[in-house]
């Protein structure tokens, strides 16, 4: 009996264990995947634990830095120039990749301050000139701005700009006051408290960033991955993905 007891403790406790999935994400797709984990653990039994790390840049703080350290992650939730440093890098698990859903980005004030036309890329820039310190994330859209708008504007030169390492301290930054204009993923920007989404950038300037997920290399739990994978790029996901603040891939 104690035998039979022993057994079934053990494969208690290896269901258990083949039951857990760890997950680090950017904060572009924040706000979806707060709709549609909990019914996905739900209805898997599956439990997640999420941690957080930056799609692109050079600091600690992002997603490849971390896995680099060692850190266990079986899925990564990112955007696909993050994604594609990983997959050069041989982080990913072959044929594992789903794109998500597109965060274009948006300009913010702070709640309650003026809201500038930023519509044409003319209104923008002098938006951005009489502005006196303006907020962008270190990651993906970051480098974009900082890379390749602003010099195309003519503007580098005459405007000051902070990169925060992650897109939730450059929205903190004007939030505090700290910063008086930021740039983001409008899927970072919507439901941020202290902060007004007042547009998105024109198109010649745009940034349709697209955020995608997929299981890493050298996880242990690659069925359980997959069916979170599967789960968040479904028609089902659809209705969250939106509500999240970003716009559906075409044909989804």
């Amino acid at each position: 009996m104690k035998r039979l007891l022993l057994a079934a403790s053990l494969t208690l406790i290896t269901n258990m264990s083949f039951a857990q999935l760890q997950v680090m994400m950017s904060g572009g797709f924040t706000n979806p995947y707060k709709i549609l984990l909990p019914e996905f653990e739900r209805k898997t039994g599956i439990t997640v634990t999420t941690l957080s790390g930056a799609s692109q840049g050079s600091g600690p703080k992002t997603i490849k830095a971390q896995l680099e350290k060692g850190v266990h992650v079986d899925v990564v939730i990112l955007s696909r120039e993050g994604l594609a440093e990983l997959i050069a890098a041989g982080r990913i698990a072959k044929d594992t990749d789903k794109d998500l859903g597109i965060a274009p980005l948006a300009g913010a004030v702070q709640a309650g301050a003026p809201k500038p036309d930023i519509s044409t890329v003319e209104k923008l820039k002098a938006t951005l000139l009489n502005t006196k310190l303006i907020s962008v994330p270190g990651s993906t859209s970051g480098i974009y701005l900082v890379n390749e708008v602003f010099p195309k504007m003519g503007i580098s030169n005459q405007i000051s700009v902070v990169k925060s390492e992650r897109g939730s301290e450059a929205v903190d930054m004007l939030a505090s006051k700290k910063a008086d204009f930021a740039i983001l993923p409008t899927s970072e920007l919507m439901f941020a408290p202290g902060i007004e989404m007042i547009g998105r950038l024109p198109p010649e300037v745009q940034l349709l960033q697209v955020f995608a997920v997929a299981a890493v290399k050298d996880s242990t739990q690659m069925v359980n991955a997959m069916k979170l994978i599967s789960y968040l790029s479904s028609k089902e996901a659809s209705p969250a993905i939106q509500t999240g603040g970003m716009d559906l891939m075409p044909g989804r």
